[in-house]
């Protein structure tokens, strides 16, 4: 569900409508619910309320700090993957000992600044990792939290480019290496085992593969258990998939915590979890404004003034996404390739997509792109980054400004 619809004819986001938006903040530009935002994160919490379990939010879903604060001020902790991500966590109001620190490329001043910062967790992806975390906690007379996270050779994910729980993926520890490093980290002077952690991909629409390797984990557990590991947390990552349109309906929160709770119920574990898009995807739209109509000799384009910089989901992954009028038609629909101005041929959103016929000056809206949007944004082409909006009611606020060509040449060396 989202606060997106149309009324008398009109796009809205939850009570604005998003015509006179555009006129005021100018295109392109994403614009998010805040009531969206805010069911989501409910909806999975409470899937959860009758376990110990932490909502760790996905913060390289979606990064802006209002968000952030908006769902801090539900309760929802933190998922970060850079020292940067875990300043804006804490910028949010959410508190340390809610953060779980992921990723395969720790640097040692993140390393420093999150023990310093007292996080619940790193999530150590591999023994060099360890080891330096080992090292920079001795430095500093600390004990690091740590779960490893263990790669269980599951496949799932709806593209390549988004599975990461497979042995020839870059993420997590092998399985078959899995206890000989839980037994050196217990050694460690400078790390304390807490527990395991597991992420098989994103957009996921099956349980199937979520089951799979989440009981292999729990196998793992009673033999990290028996070996003399004392795990207190089991943290199960994210990846439940939304409906981007394209037919495919992911499991409800609540049969994927029914699921959980089945397979996880005799571990007596802290349980952690790491939703992003699930939470921020359809609370999101991109707004953009048709340039041109060309009619080319196979097919006609609509050319509108957003482009692969600013939502790269399509050019990257080949990504679904609805695109809607603003203004509801409900005349003969065409068949357009909609593409942006970026001197790319991977610059499309959508190829022989119907749509009612469009001019130049009209509005539409691509759809669920509240997640991995304006965070995987770039000034390609020197394209300004386009403004975020949050809306709540009647009511919206510009989140990020569009910056000028001069704030963006103001960081480069002038080599006249």
């Amino acid at each position: 569900m989202h606060h997106f619809a149309y009324r008398d004819g009109a796009l809205g986001a939850e009570d604005v409508d998003l015509a006179a938006l555009a006129d005021a903040v100018g295109t392109p530009f994403y614009v998010y619910s805040e009531a969206t935002l805010r069911r989501h994160f409910r909806v999975f919490a409470d899937a959860f309320a009758d376990a110990d379990a932490l909502v760790a939010y996905s913060v390289k879903a979606n990064s802006n700090l209002a968000v952030l604060k908006t769902l801090a001020s539900e309760g929802a902790g933190a998922d970060v993957v850079s020292g940067g991500e875990l300043i804006r966590a804490q910028r949010a109001g959410i508190p340390p000992s809610k953060i779980v620190f992921s990723g395969v490329g720790k640097t040692d001043d993140e390393i420093a600044a999150a023990i310093d910062a007292g996080i619940l967790q790193f999530n150590v992806e591999s023994s060099a990792e360890l080891n330096a975390i080992d090292k920079i906690a001795r430095e500093r007379n600390a004990r690091a939290p740590i779960a490893l996270r263990i790669n269980p050779d599951v496949a799932a994910g709806g593209h390549e480019k988004i599975s990461t729980g497979k042995k020839e993926d870059k993420f997590g520890v092998a399985w078959s290496e899995a206890r000989n490093l839980y037994a050196a980290a217990r050694a460690m002077k400078g790390v304390a085992v807490k527990g395991v952690d597991v992420h098989i991909g994103s957009q996921i629409d099956d349980l199937s593969p979520f089951e799979n390797a989440f009981t292999k984990v729990a196998g793992l557990i009673a033999d990290l258990r028996a070996d003399g590991c004392a795990i207190e947390t089991l943290d199960l990552g994210g990846g439940l998939g939304i409906p981007y349109g394209e037919g495919a309906v992911p499991p409800h929160p609540d049969a994927y915590a029914d699921m959980i709770k089945r397979v996880t119920a005799p571990l007596n574990v802290k349980l952690i979890f790491e939703p992003g898009r699930m939470i921020a995807g359809n609370a999101g739209i991109l707004v953009s404004r048709v340039l041109y109509v060309k009619e080319g000799e196979t097919k006609n384009f609509l050319i509108i003034d957003a482009a692969m910089n600013d939502l790269v989901r399509p050019a990257m992954y080949d990504a679904f996404h609805e695109i809607w009028p603003v203004k509801e038609s409900k005349g003969i629909e065409t068949l357009y390739d909609i593409v942006g101005p970026v001197c790319e041929s991977s610059d499309r959103f959508a190829k022989d997509r119907k749509m009612p016929a469009l001019k130049a000056g009209d509005l539409v809206a691509v759809m669920s792109a509240g997640a991995y949007g304006a965070v995987q944004a770039s000034q390609y082409n020197s394209r300004a980054l386009i403004p975020e909006v949050l809306v709540n009611g009647d009511q919206y606020t510009v989140i990020r400004r569009r910056p000028t060509i001069d704030e963006m040449l103001a960081l480069e060396a002038d080599a006249r």
